[in-house]
C-alpha cells in the first residue's frame, strides 16, 4: 500500500517521494527501477532483492545487519542519522540496486475497513476516510499519511469494501529522511502486514479470512487478512527472545544451543528435557492466549443481521520464532483451528527449477523483505 499525502520538509528528494506516495496505484513495473525490499526492526535491517530469470525469479542479494540499541524503539526512529549509517552499510551490499521499498511499523499504524459506494472516485474516498478520523483515529488528518486498498467489489452496484491504513506523518517522514540520508531512493512505504500478506497470501478470490501471526524476537504482530488485504493489525509484547533468555539463564545453554533446542525439540522435547520445555512453555502459552483472543474476536463478529462478518479460516505463522518446534500443533490445540507456517516463497520460486540460498526456516524471518521486493516484479 502506498501512503498518501506525505508532505516532507527534508529536501527535494523527499518532496519527490511525497508526490510518489500520493498515488495509490504503484508505478508500472516496466517503469520501476530494480529495488530491494528493506525491513527495519528495532534490532536489525534485513534486505532482499529479486531478479528475473526468464519466466522465473532468483534471489539477487540478501542479508541482515544489526542496528545499535536505541536507534529504533518499537518501530519509532529515535536517531535518524544513526539509522542512515546502518542503511549506508546495507547499500554496499545491494550492487547495482539503488532503490528500495520499505515497511512502516505496525505499532504506529491504524488499520480498519470501511464500505464505500460503488464506483466512488478516489479523491472522494479519501475525503470519506478523513471523515472517519474523528471516531477512529486519535490524530487529525493534517498530522497523518493515509491511503486505502480495495478489498473487493460486491455484485452489481452494491457498496465496495476498502482497507484503510493511517500513519502519523512524523513517523513516515523519519523513515523518508533516513533513506534519503543513506542515498537510497525510497519508492514506497507500506505497513508490514501488507508486505507479509503479499508474500504468504494465495491471492485467490476464495481465500478464507486469515489471522497472520508474526512471532518475532521482542514482539508479535497480528494482522487479519481479507482476500489478502489487512483490515486489522496489532502488536503485543510477546517474543521469542524471552525463551532464549530463559534457556541460557536457567538451563545454562549457549545462545546457539538455545536456538537449536527451540527449533529441533521445543515443545516436543522428551521427558529428559522436561525442565527446558517448561522454560519454553510460559512464552508459548502467552502467545497462544493472544492468538486465541484475536482469533475468537474476529471469528465471532456479527453484523446487524446476526451474520458472521469475518469467519477466520486459518492461522498462519511467520517470523523467525515461528520455527519453534511443536508450536503449530500447540496453538491449533488451543484455538481449535487450522494453523500452519507461512510460505514466503509462494510467489517467488518454483523449487523444481531453483533452490534459493535461504533455507525455509530462515526465510520466515524474511517474509516482510520478500513481500516488499515483490513490489518491483
Amino acid at each position: 500500500m502506498l501512503l498518501s499525502r506525505v508532505s516532507s520538509k527534508i529536501g527535494e528528494d523527499a518532496a519527490a517521494l511525497s508526490r510518489t506516495l500520493s498515488r495509490w496505484f504503484p508505478m508500472p513495473t516496466l517503469l520501476m527501477p530494480p529495488a530491494a525490499g528493506i525491513d527495519i526492526s528495532d534490532a536489525s535491517v534485513k534486505w532482499l532483492t529479486l531478479e528475473r530469470a526468464g519466466t522465473s525469479m532468483r534471489i539477487g542479494t540478501y542479508g541482515e545487519v544489526p542496528i545499535p540499541e536505541g536507534v529504533v524503539v518499537s518501530g519509532i526512529i529515535k536517531d535518524t542519522k544513526a539509522l542512515s549509517e546502518t542503511l549506508r552499510e546495507v547499500r554496499k551490499h545491494l550492487g547495482h540496486v539503488h532503490a528500495a521499498h520499505a515497511a512502516l511499523p505496525e505499532e504506529g499504524a491504524y488499520v480498519f475497513s470501511m464500505v464505500v459506494p460503488h464506483a466512488t472516485p478516489r479523491e472522494q474516498i479519501l475525503r470519506m476516510v478523513e471523515f472517519e478520523f474523528e471516531g477512529r483515529i486519535p490524530i487529525p488528518p493534517s498530522a497523518a499519511v493515509y491511503d486505502y486498498s480495495p478489498i473487493f467489489a460486491r455484485s452489481g452496484a452494491e457498496p465496495e469494501e476498502v482497507s484503510v491504513i493511517v500513519f502519523p506523518k512524523d513517523i513516515a517522514e523519519a523513515y523518508v529522511e533516513a533513506f534519503n540520508g543513506a542515498g537510497i531512493t525510497l519508492l514506497s512505504l507500506e505497513v508490514e502486514a501488507r508486505s507479509i500478506a503479499r508474500a504468504v497470501s494465495t491471492g485467490a478470490p476464495d481465500e478464507p479470512v486469515t489471522l497472520v501471526v508474526d512471532f518475532g524476537r521482542a514482539r508479535t504482530g497480528f494482522s487479519v487478512l481479507k482476500r489478502g488485504v489487512p483490515i486489522f493489525t496489532s502488536t503485543v509484547e510477546v517474543g521469542g527472545d524471552a525463551i532464549t533468555r530463559t534457556l541460557t539463564e536457567k538451563m545454562h545453554m549457549s545462545p546457539e544451543e538455545a536456538a537449536h533446542f527451540k527449533n529441533e525439540q521445543g515443545l516436543n522435547a522428551s521427558k529428559e528435557n522436561a525442565p527446558a520445555m517448561e522454560a519454553i512453555l510460559g512464552t508459548a502459552s502467552a502467545l497462544a492466549d493472544e492468538v486465541t483472543r484475536h482469533y475468537h474476536y474476529w471469528d465471532t463478529r456479527r453484523n446487524d443481521k446476526g451474520e458472521r462478518m469475518t469467519p477466520v479460516g486459518k492461522v498462519v505463522l511467520v517470523g523467525g520464532n515461528a520455527n519453534l518446534a511443536g508450536l503449530t500443533d500447540y496453538i491449533a490445540g488451543r484455538v481449535q483451528a487450522s494453523v500452519e507456517r507461512g510460505d514466503p516463497w509462494r510467489h517467488v520460486i518454483d523449487f523444481d527449477e531453483y533452490i534459493p540460498p535461504i533455507e525455509r526456516k530462515i526465510a520466515l524471518q524474511y517474509a516482510t523483505a520478500i513481500g516488499l521486493a515483490l513490489r518491483s516484479l
